[in-house]
């Protein structure tokens, strides 16, 4: 009895004594950190909203979101108060830079072009890629977006391979085949409305299917709903902060459910990489193929270990490209439809210029090439409604940056949204459509630093899909303009708001007419 006493006790004070060190560890992380960082950077001028436990400013920021979405918006292109009402508020009370939190996570939100420039170019490593938030890596994964160092390199490499120069012109067939099969099946809703962010998921999931695996959306169609569910609980849990301890031990259902939904993914890869390997072993193909999932498959069978891709490295890449790969070209393709239908003007001029150049022709790749007016359209619509609306990076190390001194694991929140629709930057018409501001290419469209226009990012780690989301883009609109005129639906409400990427909260309905000559 007497020893049973003194295991007893032993265990209470080995169990006390755990949670000591675990309190101990919660109140470092979670208090003295963002309060030494929250002095560091106010004793140099930088303010902000003051750091809450554990929550940081996201019960705010999820308020702000709620409110701003609640109330109903004209028919404007003035949307940064609404897509990201908390950073249009702090940039108003604390000016172009401050310090948020993102839960414990210290936030730099830096709006100014040179700063911002110093960091997306990099030049000394200082400032990797963020760590994904637990969600957003089972929804990308390790992948060419989050990964660092030399195996960000070895899939740079890969994806630079499929994505550029002759290859993106020996995809011109594969995206001109998948717009066709689209319009065939617009030709009996023609004078009907039709919503046109859920077309064009459709045909960007049959884009990126065909160009970079080899096989249609109903192929894929599995994985691509799987990871539209993953987005969808990646989203929601955005302003949500992980209490620590608890999270640990227990698991949510969002936990359990996404879980099961990475596992699900894999399989899928796995079954389309199999079926590669099978064609290769009976004969059938004597290569894993040039696009971009046989290069992975290559890889993942590459004799050299330097070069070799594990199977999850391979899975990742595939998730990073079935879902950036379609989701960024589908919001730019439905705002830019938007675009036009609103202003009917530039519509007539870009419908001009793809029949001066291609006819009633298909297009094709040098054609593409000289779309000016197409080109000003499409960036100006970047500049307004840029599919991804903010980027995130660290400080690797203890750094300077411009004059301030900031230290490690602190990170940086760059809102692409709040420079684009900067007056100071772009002008006091910085809220209104105006293509003509690119008349003169990206480089003179402001007189500021090439930083104040990123809807691709900058430096190395820039969007390697940029020339071929552009490509597809230019494609479909200049077959959509040959064949319809685009306007407005009644029933559209203008409600663009932040889901991973920027959306049409409640589609974006237009009605095509058949133009007049196309009998």
């Amino acid at each position: 009895m007497h020893v049973m006493l003194k295991l007893l006790i032993l265990l209470a004070s080995s169990f006390c004594l755990y949670l000591l060190i675990a309190l101990l560890k919660v109140l470092y992380e979670y208090w003295w950190i963002p309060l030494r960082i929250q002095h560091i950077l106010r004793s140099q001028g930088v303010k902000g909203p003051p750091y809450k436990f554990i929550h940081g400013n996201n019960k705010e920021v999820a308020k702000f979101r709620k409110e701003a979405l609640s109330k109903p918006m004209a028919l404007t292109h003035d949307i940064f108060p609404r897509v990201m009402p908390h950073v249009y508020s702090c940039i108003n009370k604390y000016g172009k830079n401050y310090l948020s939190w993102d839960g414990v996570r210290a936030q730099l939100v830096i709006t100014e072009p040179e700063l911002i420039k110093e960091v997306l170019k990099n030049s000394e490593n200082a400032f990797p890629k963020t760590k994904l938030t637990i969600y957003t890596s089972r929804l990308l994964g390790d992948g060419l977006l989050s990964t660092e160092g030399e195996k960000w390199a070895k899939q740079r490499k890969l994806a630079d391979y499929v994505f550029h120069g002759e290859s993106l012109k020996n995809m011109t067939p594969a995206v001109i085949a998948s717009v066709e099969t689209m319009l065939e099946k617009w030709k009996g809703r023609e004078g009907k409305e039709i919503e046109v962010f859920q077309e064009f998921r459709y045909l960007t999931s049959e884009v990126i299917s065909r160009t970079a695996f080899g096989s249609s959306y109903l192929e894929g169609e599995e994985i691509f709903d799987m990871l539209g569910k993953l987005a969808i609980i990646a989203a929601r849990n955005m302003f949500k902060a992980r209490i620590p301890v608890i999270s640990k031990f227990w698991k949510s259902a969002d936990d359990t459910e996404s879980e099961k939904l990475v596992k699900e993914i894999q399989e899928s890869v796995m079954e389309l990489v199999k079926k590669r390997e099978d064609k290769l072993v009976s004969g059938e193909a004597d290569n894993f193929g040039n696009d971009f999932l046989g290069l992975l498959v290559n890889a993942y069978h590459d004799l050299d270990e330097k070069n070799r891709l594990s199977m999850d490295d391979l899975v990742d890449e595939c998730k990073t490209f079935y879902f950036a790969g379609q989701e960024t070209t589908n919001c730019l393709l439905a705002w830019t439809v938007l675009i036009l239908a609103v202003h009917r003007d530039w519509q007539e001029k870009a419908r001009r210029e793809v029949i001066e150049i291609f006819g009633n022709q298909n297009p094709h790749s040098e054609g593409i090439a000289k779309l000016k007016t197409v080109a000003m359209v499409i960036n100006e619509t970047l500049r307004l409604y840029a599919p991804v609306i903010s980027l995130t990076r660290k400080v690797g190390r203890e750094v300077q940056l411009g004059k301030l001194v900031l230290p490690a694991n602190l990170e940086f929140m760059i809102p692409k949204m709040a420079l684009h629709h900067d007056p100071e930057l772009w002008g006091d018409d910085a809220h209104l459509f105006k293509p003509e501001r690119f008349a003169g290419g990206i480089a003179k469209a402001t007189r500021y630093s090439a930083a104040a226009f990123i809807p691709f990012g900058l430096g190395p780690r820039s969007c390697v899909g940029m020339s071929f989301a552009t490509i597809e883009t230019k494609t479909a609109l200049s077959m959509i303009l040959q064949r319809y005129t685009i306007t407005l639906s009644p029933a559209y409400v203008h409600s663009p708001f932040s889901f991973l990427t920027l959306r049409p909260q409640h589609g974006i309905q237009v009605i095509l007419q058949p133009l007049q000559n196309d009998a």
